[in-house]
């Protein structure tokens, strides 16, 4: 079994309370996310617990990253309302739609903070799109 890059003591240090049932429910979700974690940078041809391994700043941000995902999954779990991303309503005929941020209560990453771990990182390239490939032919 490998290891877990958070604990649910991380998330209550942050000032989230959670209930018993949210506790139970956080150390499975830090479970996932951290095998989640594993995997994709695994995809990105980076070994995750090496890098840790090297740089105590590092271990730090992936322990955010994990906490900041279980709690996103925490919060689209709850009984409460979950979060909006984009609302939208009309009158008269009154139509009113709404983008929830975890619709699918999955447990996710943002792109920030796959860049802040270095997994995503910008390329840029260019193509000659008026280049005549004749031109190399020419003495």
């Amino acid at each position: 079994m490998s290891t877990n890059y958070a604990a649910v003591s991380d998330i209550l240090a942050l000032g989230v309370s959670l209930t018993p049932q949210q506790q139970a429910s956080a150390e499975v979700l830090i479970e996932q996310a951290s095998a989640k974690l594993r995997i994709t940078a695994k995809k990105y041809g980076k070994d995750i617990d090496a890098i840790i391994a090297a740089d105590s700043d590092y271990k730090i941000v992936v322990k955010n990253v994990t906490v900041q995902a279980v709690i996103r999954a925490l919060n689209s779990l709850s009984d409460t309302d979950p979060a909006v991303s984009q609302t939208s309503q009309s009158a008269l005929g009154y139509s009113v739609s709404m983008t929830y941020f975890n619709a699918g209560q999955s447990l996710y990453f943002l792109r920030n903070e796959l860049k802040d771990l270095g997994f995503m990182q910008q390329t840029y390239g260019a193509m000659e799109v008026y280049r005549d490939d004749s031109d190399d032919q020419r003495h």
